[in-house]
């Protein structure tokens, strides 16, 4: 069968297309991509990295030479994001993204971030655009780690350790989140958007507040608002609760009994608040 000229034409510029239509072709790197995130309290915090081999290499003083600024990995520079302002070593950094840069000693490194965005190494690193440099003392009698590792050490419900382990050295930034801090200003931004018959964001507010005895002022118009614009057990419940916390216990008893009422009305399980109110009855 004969094919007529135009389709054979059609023909060959799809053959000669078809291998533009494939992805590029993808090699390993000789020093593999990583990424790890933490969270603490409701910061995140998140590193990008790549992780160089020793490879029967000497690291510290060879490789990597002490007294010389070092992009802290392979490839592309390591960065670290963080969600909200944070303390590192004592000292403030602002939530945003910055490459890590360090300058290893013997005895000492320092530490840097920096918001430099054309860090290509540490050949074309800009001091102007750096926001925070530390100190932190190297462990050099650790376990042999083959590969770099970065990521996040020793933590708490409110600080971590920025770690970076190679070769037998470990390395560690302390890193601290006011968490209560961090938590209020996100209630007193999102309360206000909380819908007219929204109860349930300022009642979590109010709830944080007083579960751990921080800003129980706002906490308690926080409840308020809850109140107004649904009353239910769960509210009603926690109002009970702070009454009796603020010595007020005739009110308390009333506020939780109501709170039962209204519970079993919507045939939620009460029988939480109703030990509270035998307990507190037990002790009048």
């Amino acid at each position: 069968m004969r094919i007529p000229c135009h389709a054979s034409a059609i023909l060959v510029a799809a053959c000669l297309a078809a291998p533009t239509a494939h992805a590029q072709l993808v090699l390993p790197r000789p020093s593999p991509n990583a990424s790890v995130s933490q969270t603490i309290g409701i910061t995140n915090l998140s590193l990008t990295y790549s992780r160089p081999g020793v490879k029967d290499r000497v690291i510290w003083g060879g490789l990597v030479p002490y007294d010389s600024l070092w992009r802290t990995g392979a490839n592309e520079p390591t960065s670290l994001t963080i969600s909200d302002d944070v303390q590192v070593a004592g000292q403030k950094l602002a939530a945003g993204k910055y490459s890590i840069v360090t300058l290893p000693g013997r005895s000492q490194w320092a530490v840097a971030f920096t918001q430099q965005k054309d860090l290509q190494a540490a050949t074309n690193y800009d001091p102007k655009q750096e926001v925070l440099r530390v100190t932190a003392v190297p462990d050099t009698n650790q376990a042999h780690q083959e590969w770099m590792w970065l990521g996040f050490d020793d933590l708490t419900q409110n600080s971590c350790n920025l770690v970076l382990r190679w070769q037998r050295l470990r390395l560690a930034v302390p890193i601290t989140v006011d968490v209560n801090a961090t938590i209020l200003a996100s209630a007193a931004k999102e309360v206000p958007n909380a819908k007219r018959d929204a109860w349930r964001t300022p009642f979590r507010a109010a709830s944080y507040c007083f579960d751990n005895n921080v800003s129980l002022d706002q906490g308690a118009k926080w409840l308020d608002q809850s109140l107004a614009a649904d009353k239910n057990h769960t509210n009603l419940a926690l109002k009970a609760r702070w009454l009796q916390k603020d010595g007020k216990q005739k009110e308390a008893i009333a506020t939780a009994q109501q709170a039962i009422t209204t519970g079993k009305a919507a045939k939620e399980n009460t029988a939480t608040t109703e030990k509270l109110v035998a307990d507190w009855t037990a002790k009048k």
